[in-house]
């Protein structure tokens, strides 16, 4: 980077102030505080808490959230967003989602017995960053989302959005 940008410098942990900036340590009081840091329009009859994580994804024209609770007793679910159906691979204990596409073939998703693959239509799909790979090379790409706080989710997609709801 350095020999590319010479003069550039780079943001250094030793400030002189009394403040420690290693890794996780800023915002650690808010992550562990119901409350917020700023201004936000809050619910109080809202379905969630307001700082429960949520993955939200906003495409095919259709905006939709899952709850991070729901794939603690589910890790993988099958659903829509809007007439697209997808399948969500979720951990909630390190907050990670992934949603891939499977508009076509139409079909179910459930675990199998190997981590990084799922049983579904001929077999064990293998679970990739891009796709998931069937086995004889179909590839439902993947899905963009994130992972948000309700509060801040819900205020960016309003009404409009939907949120799934563990049947």
């Amino acid at each position: 980077w350095h020999l590319r940008n010479p003069a550039t410098t780079v943001l250094a942990l030793d400030t002189g102030h009394d403040r420690y900036y290693g890794s996780g340590v800023v915002y650690r009081d808010y992550f562990a505080s119901p409350n917020l840091m700023f201004p936000a329009v809050v619910q109080l009859d809202a379905p969630l808490k307001q700082k429960d994580y949520v993955f939200g994804i906003q495409s095919f024209g259709v905006t939709r959230a899952w709850p991070l609770a729901v794939f603690a007793k589910r890790p993988i679910i099958n659903d829509k967003i809007g007439k697209r159906r997808i399948v969500l691979i979720g951990d909630a204990a390190t907050r990670t989602v992934r949603a891939y596409d499977r508009m076509k073939p139409k079909f179910s998703f459930k675990a199998h017995e190997e981590p990084g693959f799922l049983e579904g239509l001929g077999g064990k799909w293998a679970i990739t960053e891009a796709a998931l790979i069937g086995p004889r090379g179909e590839k439902l790409p993947r899905i963009a989302g994130h992972v948000a706080y309700w509060f801040a989710w819900e205020n960016y997609r309003g009404p409009k959005a939907t949120l799934y709801e563990d049947r």
